[in-house]
């Protein structure tokens, strides 16, 4: 996979993350909040795996807003 690719799986990880966070903040049953947290966690740790092989010499780089909001958390 190339670089370009990585990035654009990136991309499109970070833009669900905010999909899904998004969703979180309106009426949801608890099925779906549970259902839209675990995905929250996978594609973290999507971003988290891919980020590691995409730069492999930086330090372990995360979503800015993922990581602040861990940091709360």
């Amino acid at each position: 996979m190339t670089l370009d690719e990585k990035l654009a799986r990136l991309r499109a990880h970070r833009s669900n993350i905010h999909r899904y966070r998004r969703l979180l903040s309106t009426r949801l049953s608890d099925i779906e909040r549970e259902f839209l947290s675990r995905r929250l966690s996978e594609e973290q740790s999507a971003i988290d795996a891919l980020s590691a092989t995409a730069f492999p010499f930086g330090s372990h780089l995360r979503d800015p807003i993922s990581a602040a909001a861990s940091r709360v958390a």
